[in-house]
């Protein structure tokens, strides 16, 4: 790691809104531990799961809010550079949170991990691209409010509308729990791509003559 990359490590820390993603990951863990609650809440457990994913991935939207971000545009370490900080940062906090959260639904009815943990990297990837698009293409230094309520409006949406023939919100007895997961993985992949993209310089304003 270059020198002045190392150097802006604890910078960028204290940057991080660690109350908001820590806020929505307790909610995410209570969530979790409502499998806990009985048999009924056991037959809820994908459901109380992948709700707990969504709370944690709500939190990650405001990951790259900035208020200090035209101040910062100016220095010569480039947004990508710093973008990937942020996000490195938060990759071992969110896996120690994915660990715990599996950890607290019983094992027996605990949705199969690799298959679970794809949804949940989706989602939270998802989270992150939407604020790195919001930053690049707009003036904004807080996109984490929009975003947070935009993927709250497409999971419900998603539940609502989206095409049986192309189901990702699949019960595990479904037959197509496979077909569905594949499909999580394009769109792992899709939003992996787009975030990379995204995590460029932004667009400035154009100079009216």
């Amino acid at each position: 790691m270059p020198l002045m990359t190392r150097q802006l490590v604890l910078p960028v820390h204290r940057t991080v809104p660690w109350g908001t993603v820590g806020a929505a990951g307790a909610a995410g863990l209570l969530l979790a531990a409502l499998t806990r609650a009985g048999e009924t809440a056991e037959g809820l457990s994908l459901y109380l799961l992948r709700a707990a994913v969504l709370a944690f991935a709500v939190g990650l939207a405001f990951l790259l809010d900035d208020p200090a971000r035209h101040t910062t545009a100016a220095v010569p370490t480039p947004r990508p550079v710093r973008i990937g900080l942020r996000v490195a940062l938060a990759v071992p906090a969110a896996a120690a949170w994915w660990t715990v959260a599996l950890l607290l639904v019983p094992p027996g009815v605990r949705p199969p991990v690799g298959d679970i943990t794809l949804e949940a990297a989706a989602a939270v990837v998802l989270a992150v691209t939407g604020a790195a698009a919001a930053v690049r293409f707009s003036e904004v230094t807080r996109p984490g409010l929009p975003v947070a309520v935009g993927l709250l409006a497409t999971a419900v949406l998603a539940l609502l509308f989206w095409p049986g023939r192309w189901a990702l919100f699949v019960p595990v007895e479904d037959e197509r729990w496979a077909a569905a997961h594949d499909r999580w993985a394009v769109l792992l992949a899709g939003a992996v791509v787009l975030g990379v993209v995204c995590a460029v310089e932004p667009v400035r304003r154009r100079i009216r003559l």
